[in-house]
């Protein structure tokens, strides 16, 4: 249903909606799990935690939706069932969305919730980034400007980043029959909403453009048959031109970012546990 549904689809505030409705009804509730908002005068989101978490290292999540649409509240099943498996606290800022606020604002935002964090007392070695399809992006994007400031991060994993906005990647129009979830006919039409005064290939919304000095671990994972999947391959060896040590995580075909979707594919759950073992190794975080 969500394909045609994507295609047709105008209003972005509808689009907001549809995604909130269904992340209530369809997305399988994440067993004791805990959600806080952020205090007042802070940056806006949500803590997210799901059993006992270490008490000085965290995640800083960026949510996907085409930067139209998702929220915190949209993903905070998926980031629960990452911070039960990790053991790891989560931040999910909500940052501001097209069309009321085109690029950089959510890069802006992003970079401001990454120094609440640093401001609050974690160091860039406590904090590993994370996101999918256009958080993916983002967080890849935060990634190239901490690595330029020479603070990164202890790591970052990603689900299906959407990193080249000049949509130059092969699969966009290979795989447009394939994907079962994303019309590749809408996807020029986003991008222009989203870009705003911004070359598209400006390294704050197209991270395969950026520089990575000093790049932590990545890990990145994608399915073969998505629009996505060359954002993803060729963002990899950007990162591995760069001297990062960098996990594809290729999947036979699969929806855009699957893990969502735990409790209604199988493959979800082990997803979810391969970036769990990724977040398990980063060594500052194992300390």
């Amino acid at each position: 249903m969500a394909k045609p549904l994507l295609a047709r689809i105008q209003d972005p505030g509808f689009a907001r909606s549809s995604f909130e409705l269904a992340a209530r009804f369809i997305f399988r509730p994440a067993p004791n799990a805990l959600y806080l908002p952020a205090p007042p005068g802070a940056n806006a989101g949500l803590w997210i935690s799901s059993g006992r978490v270490a008490p000085r290292r965290v995640i800083l999540y960026l949510h996907g939706g085409a930067y139209i649409a998702g929220s915190p509240r949209t993903h905070r099943e998926m980031i629960a069932r990452i911070s039960r498996r990790s053991g790891l606290r989560v931040f999910a800022p909500d940052y501001p969305l097209v069309p009321e606020a085109v690029a950089p604002a959510a890069f802006d935002a992003a970079l401001s919730a990454w120094r609440g964090l640093v401001a609050i007392g974690y160091r860039p070695s406590d904090i590993v980034l994370g996101g999918d399809s256009a958080g993916g992006g983002l967080a890849l994007a935060l990634l190239g400007r901490l690595c330029a400031e020479g603070t990164p991060p202890a790591g970052l994993f990603a689900f299906s980043p959407w990193t080249d906005l000049t949509l130059s990647g092969r699969s966009l129009q290979a795989n447009a029959a394939k994907d079962p979830l994303l019309p590749a006919a809408r996807v020029a039409e986003i991008r222009d909403m989203v870009i705003g005064s911004l070359a598209p290939e400006d390294p704050r919304i197209s991270p395969v453009f950026a520089r990575f000095p000093g790049c932590p671990p990545v890990f990145l994972q994608a399915s073969e048959s998505e629009i996505l999947r060359d954002d993803t391959l060729r963002m990899a060896e950007r990162l591995k031109a760069e001297g990062a040590r960098v996990t594809v995580d290729l999947w036979p075909p699969l929806p855009h970012v699957w893990p969502i979707l735990y409790g209604h594919i199988p493959e979800a759950a082990p997803a979810l546990d391969r970036i769990a073992a990724f977040l398990r190794g980063l060594t500052p975080l194992a300390r």
